[in-house]
């Protein structure tokens, strides 16, 4: 139950106020437009879809008001890290709003489903109203729609149908601006959403990035959707009741006192913007401080190539600040004039440049190793050869608070133990050079990797550290323990066999010896919080969703009143 009221209770908390506020607006909405004296007509006309397009619309208008401010990575970077008045659990759920731009992504596919199929039906009726046999599927109340239909054709009159003739549905779409903008903003939502899949994404990260900008053709046909006014609400039910002229024959309305007054129609103002225009602005504002950082110059110190096709470029920027596992993003104009990519750094805040570690693994990341002489034969070209580099951040990450704990659990999966390069050297200068100040003691370092290779480029980053904290005395400070899951051959298996007794380990060359298989977390839990008691523990991860599962699960099953588990994820 304590791991469920540190780790869970506060992102739950946050999730059940946003889908309460989806339903409240969702039910508040659809009430109005399906028991409000105003819209008695209008859904004598349409029926029971027009109330599900109001209310889907509601939540359309938040969610949408939503969904852009978690990629505001300024503002999150700024109120993760320096609000003092956030406490730590709510940095922590700031973690999560890559996952909450989903969550909204995911109401609006949903909410515009039911706004599009129940606008359909609503095109329909408009169309047919004016036909005898096609207004409605009620044969009580068809003189009814066809005197609502012919309202506007005298003078003085206000018309409730928007589409002033029968004619096919399909045509009709086009003749209402909020038809045809609909059909244009459902387009761009579909293609984002389907190059959002994690394959596309991975496979083809440059269709995902440009197809996501099609945002901006969502957004400005939303802002402009309801201009048309196609929804149209009575507004003089003082002088003609609805509830009571609506089970009178039309043609007895002229006799009638209550009824003798035309009912007159009007469209609400439109209210898409208004929801818009707050988060577009903010975004605005991001974009142009992405954009003088990409004017800022950025000086490339040094290329270094590593094995297992990995780069390694050492930069300095005029007033970059950075603390421990921030990540930035990094442009270069001579690859591509619109695509940025994020790296987490892999330098610590205390030294004087900051450094990204890059896999070449696809188009641009190939074309940044040649831009840069990664690839040359003769070595790595001079820096006045070298290319525009442009970076913007960096951005907070949860590994922002590991010196808040007393102890700290650091997993790495595969390429994910890159944030811990920065992570690991902070923890050494700190407790190094400030250690009175430090509040972590101890920290146990997870790697996970699937092969042999992939311990190459980050084996001499962990020796040299190794040695530094045996210069100065710490080397209890950080216990490392490294797994291989798979990859060694027959013969590797013999050598690994034949150097077992040997100082070092024949894999990574560190003192400590590398674990065959995978760990066992319960085990490792338990130990860590019976070494420990009355103690917080940061357990922070990085890598694939598996393994991040197990290890939530392990958190909230080992915290008890004494030690609590922490868990931080990497997302970005």
């Amino acid at each position: 139950m304590q791991g469920l009221l540190v780790n869970d209770l506060p992102k739950y908390f946050v999730l059940v106020i946003w889908l309460g506020v989806n339903v409240f607006l969702f039910v508040w909405y659809y009430l109005i437009f399906d028991q409000g004296n105003d819209y008695i007509y209008t859904k004598a006309m349409l029926g029971p879809a027009l109330p599900l397009a109001r209310g889907s619309a509601a939540c359309l208008n938040f969610n949408c008001m939503l969904i852009l401010l978690p990629v505001c990575r300024n503002t999150v970077s700024f109120v993760r890290g320096w609000c003092t008045c956030c406490p730590r659990r709510i940095r922590r759920v700031l973690d999560k709003n890559i996952t909450f731009h989903k969550l909204c992504a995911y109401m609006i596919v949903f909410m515009t489903l039911i706004h599009y199929y129940s606008h359909s039906f609503n095109v329909h009726y408009y169309s047919t109203a004016h036909d005898p046999l096609g207004g409605t599927k009620s044969k009580n109340n068809t003189k009814l729609v066809l005197k609502l239909a012919s309202l506007g054709d005298q003078p003085n009159e206000t018309y409730l149908d928007p589409i002033r003739k029968s004619t096919y549905p399909v045509a009709s779409v086009f003749l209402l601006t909020g038809g045809w903008t609909g059909v244009i903003i459902t387009t761009a939502l579909l293609l984002m959403v389907t190059s959002s899949t994690e394959f596309v994404r991975r496979s083809y990260f440059e269709v995902f990035w440009f197809t996501h900008h099609l945002f901006l053709v969502f957004f400005g046909f939303l802002m402009f959707h309801a201009i048309g006014g196609q929804v149209r609400g009575q507004t003089n039910t003082e002088q003609h009741d609805p509830r009571v002229c609506s089970q009178i024959d039309p043609d007895e309305w002229a006799g009638n006192v209550t009824c003798s007054t035309e009912p007159q129609f009007a469209a609400g103002p439109p209210a898409s913007w208004k929801w818009c225009v707050g988060p577009l602005t903010l975004y605005l504002i991001e974009r142009i401080v992405r954009f003088v950082r990409s004017m800022q110059h950025v000086e490339v110190l040094k290329v270094v190539k590593h094995p297992s096709r990995v780069v390694e470029l050492q930069m300095r920027k005029r007033g970059f600040k950075a603390e421990v596992g921030q990540y930035i993003f990094v442009h270069c104009p001579d690859i591509s004039f619109l695509e940025w990519h994020p790296f987490t750094l892999t330098s610590s805040p205390e030294e004087t440049y900051f450094s990204v570690h890059i896999r070449i693994a696809g188009d641009w990341t190939s074309a940044l190793s040649k831009a840069v002489g990664a690839d040359e034969p003769g070595g790595i070209q001079p820096s006045w050869k070298m290319p525009r580099i442009a970076v913007d951040g960096p951005f907070g990450t949860a590994s922002e608070d590991i010196f808040e704990y007393d102890v700290a659990i650091c997993v790495g999966s595969g390429i994910g133990v890159t944030p811990f390069a920065s992570l690991l050297k902070s923890v050494y200068y700190k407790t190094t050079n400030d250690q009175d100040s430090v509040r972590l003691s101890k920290v146990y370092f997870f790697w996970i990797c699937p092969d042999t290779h992939a311990f190459e480029w980050f084996g001499d980053m962990l020796k040299h550290l190794e040695n530094q904290l045996i210069q100065s005395g710490k080397q209890d400070l950080i216990d490392y323990n490294i797994y291989l899951t798979r990859g060694w051959t027959p013969e590797q298996a013999k050598t690994i066999a034949v150097h077992e007794e040997d100082d070092f380990d024949v894999i990574t060359g560190l003192d400590q010896k590398t674990n065959y298989g995978r760990p066992n977390w319960n085990d490792i839990f338990a130990k860590v919080a019976t070494s420990h008691p009355d103690t917080q523990v940061g357990v922070f991860f990085c890598g694939v969703a598996a393994l991040s599962k197990t290890l939530h699960q392990m958190c909230n099953k080992h915290s008890s009143s004494s030690v609590t588990f922490s868990y931080n994820k990497e997302n970005f």
